[in-house]
């Protein structure tokens, strides 16, 4: 699989296997680890002020999306996309 971009849409599989449709927000490494961090897709086009749902997903090797398993992992993945979040709002006050 080519590099993840931000703004690509994927279509994944929930707990219940109803498929969702997810854009990517942003890409970060961490630990020699590709995690993204996704939103659904429909609350995105949606445009409103609302906070939307960000989910992480971790990228193996074979470029597929997987599950963080530990809250260790989540909790450091969640800091590093917050402060990513941070420096870009920061840069761009608009």
């Amino acid at each position: 699989m080519s590099k993840i971009e931000i703004g690509e849409v994927f279509t994944i599989s929930d707990e219940n296997n109803e498929e969702q449709e997810v854009e990517v927000l942003a890409t970060m490494t961490l630990e020699n680890t590709e995690y993204v961090a996704v939103s659904f897709a429909e609350d995105l086009k949606e445009e409103n002020d609302e906070d939307i749902d960000v989910f992480f997903l971790k990228v193996d090797e074979e470029g597929d999306f997987a599950a963080i398993e530990s809250d260790d992992e989540f909790d450091k993945v969640s800091s590093m996309f917050d402060e990513m979040m941070d420096e870009e709002e920061a840069a761009d006050p608009n």
